[in-house]
């Protein structure tokens, strides 16, 4: 798995670029503030319940949760799963929300 900073992220967005974006927080996380993307709790990540994401396997996916943690977690079995491309967002929302606000 590879990393990219919020920085790398918001660059690529604002440049229009097309990005598989996936959110593995909670649905109260999620409410409170997010990017877009797709959400998937990690939760369901674990229990390998991600048939709405097969269509990603051979794309990047950026993998994004409160701090990078979590999704870190999900990154990595996305890739025991068959996942060629994962991308964790190091720093999460805490630090998207740090340096652009939100």
């Amino acid at each position: 798995m590879t990393h990219i900073t919020v920085d790398e992220l918001k660059a690529r967005l604002d440049a229009g670029e097309k990005v598989n974006l996936l959110d593995v927080r909670e649905d109260d996380e999620r409410k409170d503030f997010n990017i877009g993307g797709v959400h998937q709790r990690l939760g369901l990540i674990q229990s390998m319940q991600f048939d709405d994401l097969e269509d990603w396997k051979d794309e990047q996916v950026i993998v994004y949760c409160r701090s990078g943690n979590r999704s870190q977690i999900a990154g990595h079995i996305m890739e025991s799963a068959g996942f060629k491309k994962v991308v964790n967002l190091s720093g999460g929302m805490l630090d998207w929300q740090h340096k652009f606000g939100g």
